[in-house]
Parts: structure tokens; C-alpha cells; sequence
């Protein structure tokens, strides 16, 4: 649970988007968090205090002048010890409150004097039209220059019927942002690539060749990337998986066009990291229709030809540029430490990540080793997440070490 212990202190203010804030509220509890959830009068014309309380399990505070706050100072209390605020629907007018100091209410006060080192985070709710107006991007700019996070908005159709910039992000991309604000920004600035997934290599219009890969690996990779601060672009195989929130995604079936979107995309990247299970070959005699079973028959006659190896095409551009920092994955299914440390010379590259591809494909939980010119460094078995931070932190301090060295 990656809030496990954290206090969170939910601020809802009127719009209808108050809905998503209870499964929001769900969400964060179900991650750990304590939640303590304060209500403006208008958020309490669109969603009960009592839902709320429910959800969180705590009591919801309305009014500055709640007398179940022993010393009447709920503004103050409710800050004390929590590790962030979010504010989620935030309205125009609410924005308009913290961008001016104001504080004519319980959550417009709590947020001016809740502690220097406590982050209040935003997520704002309204109409297109409110949304786009010069005085609310004025009062947006000013957040922004005050520190305060902004999520979202979100585009698309709006309970009034109009579409555009406003809708407030869905339950499970603010979590994933509030969870990413308290992981380090080890990559802040960097531009990272990253292939994910399988390939499919077609024998006819209807049947190919693939493998197990499911593209878990690869999403954690993207997910902690941009998490620690990275602009991130995922080349994705044929998967079932949705896009992390914030990553760019671009869709690919081949290794043939998986090898064309890297190599269009990976100018300018500072970190290159291929985690995508490619095939090596691909079938040359490809079907326009498809191959029927003849009774009695032989069976179709394949014919092979070797796939574009993406990782070793990367690294050939890094002699140019000195960029990027290349990381290949390595699946294998026996003696891995042998068959990593071979596959990093080959390829060329400074780190290589190896596992056994049928222990990991398709699992939730991997056991990886890094390979490097020291050597390997086994990381203990552990979610995916987690080890694609673990990674990310890996790649950080090199990138870092390299910077020293240069």
C-alpha cells in the first residue's frame, strides 16, 4: 500500500464532481491512507457529509466553528501531522481563494494556515468556459508560482452538457498523481523511452507468432519514470493493460514497427530502456489469406528471417550523441547470471536488467538482477512496481555518476 500511514487531508468544494471524490476517498483509504475529509458548504449541496464519513471513517468537518474540536481551532488541528492536503473537485471560486489569501471558510482557512512543509495539491472542476477564462488561468498561474500542484484538468464531455478542459481527473489518475508526489524527482528533466509488451509477428491474416509477455514490467518502468519526474513515451505491444497516467503511449504490433517508433522517437532522450519481449524472427512467407487445413496434408512451411535488434540499434546512436543511456532486459529461461553477463557485453550496454521470462511473464511479482560492468546485484523478489523504482533509482544515480565523471 503506498500511502500506508499517510494523512491526507480531502478537501471537497462545490461542483459535481463531488462523486468521483467519494470513490476517490475509497481509493485512498484502500492505498492506506488516513483520510480526514473537510466539506464547503456548496460541496455539501452535491454529496452528504455522511457518505463521506462512511467512506473515510472519520468524522467530516464542515464549519470553522466545529465545537468537536476541543480548542475550537479545527483550521489549525486538522493539518497537524498530515502529509498532504488535496482539494478535489476544486471550483473557480476556490481557486480564486488561494490564489488571494482568502479565507472565508473552514477548507479556504485550513489551506492558509496549514504548515510551510505540508503540500497542498489541486484538482481542478469546471466548465470549459471557466476553465479557459483569463481571470482563472490568471489565478492558476498564481498557484503554480506559489508551489501549489495542479492535476488535471482532464478534456472531455461535462455534466452540462459542453465538451472540453475541465472535468476533473478520474479517481484513479489523481491517485496515481498523489502517489507520485511523494516519490523522488531522481529524473526531473529527463526525457526517458521506454518498449513494453510483446510483439506479434503475423503468419497469416489471422494467426502469428507471439509470446507470453503481458506488459507489466514495462508499465511499471513507464509508471516510475514518471513518477520520479521524467517525460516518458511508451512503444507498447499488443497488450490489455491502460496507459499509466501522464505517460505518452504509442500502439505497435510488430518488431519491425516496434523498431520504426523507437528509432523515430529517440532523438533527444536522455534514457532509453527496453523491456519489451521482441521476437527475433519474423515469418517471411506471410499469407494474404488465410491457410487452411488440408486433410491429410503437411503442415505450412514456414520460412524465417531475422527481426531488427531495437537495443542494439540504440546503443549505435549513443557514439553520436552520448545519448541515450541505454538499459536492455534480458529474458531467459536457465542460468541466468551467466547468459545477463554475456547478453550486456554483446549488446553493448552499460546496465542490463535479466529474469526468467516464464516465472515473470504474465505475474504481478518478478525477482530481478542488474547486470553492469562491476558485475550483478541480485534485487529481492518484489511487486513490478516496486522494482521498476528500484531501477529508476538504479539508472538515477548512474546518470549521476556520469554527469560527475563528465
Amino acid at each position: 500500500m503506498d500511502l500506508k500511514d499517510k494523512k491526507i487531508v480531502l478537501g471537497l468544494t462545490g461542483g459535481v464532481a463531488c462523486y468521483k471524490a467519494a470513490e476517490l476517498c475509497r481509493a485512498l483509504v484502500k492505498e492506506g491512507a488516513r483520510v480526514q475529509v473537510v466539506m464547503t458548504e456548496a460541496a455539501s449541496q452535491f454529496i452528504g457529509a455522511a457518505t463521506m464519513q462512511a467512506l473515510s471513517g472519520n468524522p467530516v468537518y464542515t464549519s470553522q466553528w466545529d465545537s468537536r474540536v476541543a480548542n475550537n481551532m479545527a483550521h489549525i488541528d486538522l493539518t497537524r501531522g498530515a502529509d498532504a492536503v488535496l482539494v478535489a473537485p476544486c471550483s473557480a471560486d476556490f481557486i480564486r481563494k488561494l490564489a488571494h489569501g482568502a479565507c472565508d471558510d473552514l477548507l479556504s482557512t485550513l489551506c492558509l494556515a496549514r504548515p510551510s512543509q505540508v503540500p497542498l495539491l489541486v484538482a481542478p472542476a469546471m466548465n470549459v468556459e471557466m476553465w479557459q477564462n483569463p481571470a482563472t488561468q490568471r489565478n492558476v498561474a498564481q498557484l503554480r508560482e506559489d508551489g501549489i500542484r495542479i492535476f488535471g484538468p482532464a478534456a472531455g464531455e461535462q455534466a452540462c452538457g459542453e465538451t472540453g478542459l475541465g472535468r476533473m481527473l478520474e479517481p484513479e489518475d489523481l491517485l496515481e498523481e498523489l502517489i507520485a508526489s511523494f516519490q523522488p524527482k531522481v529524473l526531473a528533466g529527463k526525457r526517458v523511452l521506454i518498449t513494453a509488451g510483446p510483439t506479434f509477428e503475423a503468419i497469416d491474416p489471422v494467426r502469428g507468432l507471439t509470446n507470453l509477455s503481458s506488459g507489466k514490467m514495462g508499465y511499471a518502468v513507464a509508471r516510475a519514470a514518471r513518477e520520479a519526474g521524467a517525460d516518458v513515451t511508451l512503444v507498447s505491444g499488443p497488450t490489455t493493460l491502460a496507459t499509466p497516467h501522464g505517460v505518452r503511449r504509442i500502439d505497435v504490433l510488430s518488431a519491425r514497427q516496434m523498431h520504426e517508433a523507437v528509432m523515430a522517437a529517440v532523438h533527444g532522450q536522455h534514457v532509453f530502456i527496453g523491456v519489451a519481449a521482441v521476437a527475433d524472427w519474423r515469418v517471411v512467407n506471410f499469407s494474404a489469406q488465410k491457410m487452411k487445413k488440408q486433410d491429410g496434408g503437411a503442415p505450412p512451411e514456414l520460412k524465417f528471417e531475422q527481426n531488427p535488434d531495437i537495443l542494439a540499434s540504440v546503443a549505435s546512436t549513443v557514439s553520436i550523441t552520448g545519448w541515450p543511456y541505454c538499459v536492455g532486459f534480458a529474458a531467459e529461461s536457465e542460468n541466468l547470471v551467466e547468459y545477463g553477463a554475456a547478453k550486456r557485453e554483446k549488446k553493448g550496454v552499460p546496465l542490463l536488467v535479466g529474469n526468467i521470462g516464464h516465472h515473470t511473464f504474465g505475474q504481478d511479482d518478478n525477482s530481478v538482477i542488474l547486470f553492469d560492468e562491476s558485475g550483478h546485484t541480485v534485487l529481492p523478489p518484489a511487486d513490478k512496481l516496486t522494482l521498476g523504482r528500484q531501477l529508476v533509482s538504479e539508472i538515477a544515480k548512474r546518470l549521476e555518476r556520469r554527469s560527475l565523471l563528465t
